[in-house]
């Protein structure tokens, strides 16, 4: 049975470029030369803002703190003048639901920091706990504008990007709830990892929206994130997603170089059309070819491509034969989705039967195609089932 846990939101810190009269700004999600910039304008020396910006850094992704009065080798007089400025915040956590599996869904509030008077937005986060290791799903976007067939989020329509440090703050967030920063406490379900590994070893930007729609708040945070002073996740335990948005996919793997996974679901244009609509515009043929030169690419660095199993649309063994014809001289590794239901949904999923059957002809042309096993569906938590409940603001609010 799924746990709902209701978290009363006066007791968190809302999500915002300036959260109060005194105009106080985030530091988080800013890079080394943004907070140099910052010290700088309150007037410390050059030497003396290099040294806070070192000390930041350390304090806020590798011991996660918010408080900068917990900053110990920082002077007092310093600590306070931070305070009168800055902050380090964290999301509004609105709920966190616990599925039978362990996979957990938050549902974290966001007031966007170009206009801290608009309504506030939420987005979904979700933590996959596995043996040995942790995957943080992370959102790009609220809402979404590619209008996928068979994808939940894809019926909400966009409300607007995250920044950087919404994209961060979902990272840092799930940390403090995990016990992920030194001296902080695991969940007792026994769900999470054990303390000899990090709560969160993995991150695939595969929630709510579309990366490649937002590129340089996308590419910022997983830098942050790859930052080997800070975070220090590696760049190939981060796997972002997309459904093909093509003149991304080169910078991507130029300027981000982390792990590539392509939504196909489809193995025709006409079919790909209708689940996939990007397609009318970056058709297969052309995005095959942007993955066949996406930089790094080789057989310890193949792109995943994500293929949703959908019972009587897209699940035929002349559908995989196909498939591996397509992904021909691409190092690539297959996943198969089973369909996971939602509300409204017209599809359904493949029978298992089917599913294996169509793995059995990936696998023997020579491609890995583990079957993605279904999780956190009892809180629709599970691929394509993402949704909150944000509505788009009034168009003079809205960025896009």
């Amino acid at each position: 049975m799924a746990v709902s846990l209701n978290i009363d939101p006066n007791n968190s810190v809302r999500s915002g470029g300036m959260v109060d009269g005194a105009g106080r700004h985030d530091l988080v999600g800013l890079d080394r030369g943004e907070l140099l910039q910052r010290f700088e304008g309150l007037g410390l020396s050059v030497r003396e803002a290099r040294m806070r910006t070192r000390q930041l850094w350390n304090w806020i992704y590798v011991n996660g703190v918010t408080d900068f009065d917990k900053m110990t080798n920082i002077s007092k007089a310093a600590r306070t003048q931070f305070g009168e400025h800055f902050v380090l915040k964290r999301p509004e956590t609105v709920s966190e639901q616990v599925s039978s599996d362990g996979t957990r869904k938050w549902l974290f509030r966001f007031v966007d920091p170009s206009n801290p008077q608009s309504l506030p937005v939420d987005v979904e986060t979700v933590y996959i706990p596995e043996p040995g290791r942790g995957t943080l799903c992370l959102s790009s976007q609220v809402g979404c504008t590619l209008n996928c067939s068979f994808c939940h989020t894809g019926t909400q329509m966009l409300v607007r990007n995250l920044t950087a440090g919404e994209i961060l703050g979902q990272i840092l967030a799930a940390r403090d709830k995990l016990g992920d920063f030194p001296g902080g406490n695991r969940p007792t379900d026994g769900m999470v990892p054990g303390r000899e590994i990090r709560a969160i070893t993995n991150i695939v930007m595969m929630g709510m929206g579309e990366p490649l729609y937002n590129f340089d708040n996308v590419k910022k945070a997983l830098l942050i994130a790859s930052d080997g002073d800070g975070i220090s996740l590696s760049r190939r335990r981060i796997t972002l997603s997309t459904s093909g948005v093509v003149p991304k996919i080169g910078p991507t793997g130029d300027e981000i170089g982390v792990m590539l996974a392509i939504s196909l679901h489809a193995v025709r244009d006409d079919l790909r059309n209708e689940l996939v609509p990007i397609n009318k515009k970056w058709p297969l043929e052309v995005l095959l070819d942007a993955c066949r030169n996406y930089p790094g690419l080789s057989n310890a660095r193949r792109i995943t491509f994500e293929y949703v199993m959908l019972k009587g649309v897209n699940d035929t063994d002349a559908d995989a034969r196909e498939l591996v014809r397509l992904l021909a001289n691409i190092p690539a590794k297959i996943n198969l989705i089973p369909f996971n239901p939602w509300p409204g949904s017209p599809f359904q999923c493949s029978d298992w039967e089917r599913i294996e059957t169509f793995a059995d002809i990936v696998n023997r042309a020579g491609y890995a195609s583990p079957v993605r096993t279904p999780r956190g569906r009892d809180i629709f938590a599970a691929c394509g089932q993402l949704k909150s409940e944000s509505e788009r603001s009034p168009k003079k609010h809205v960025r896009t």
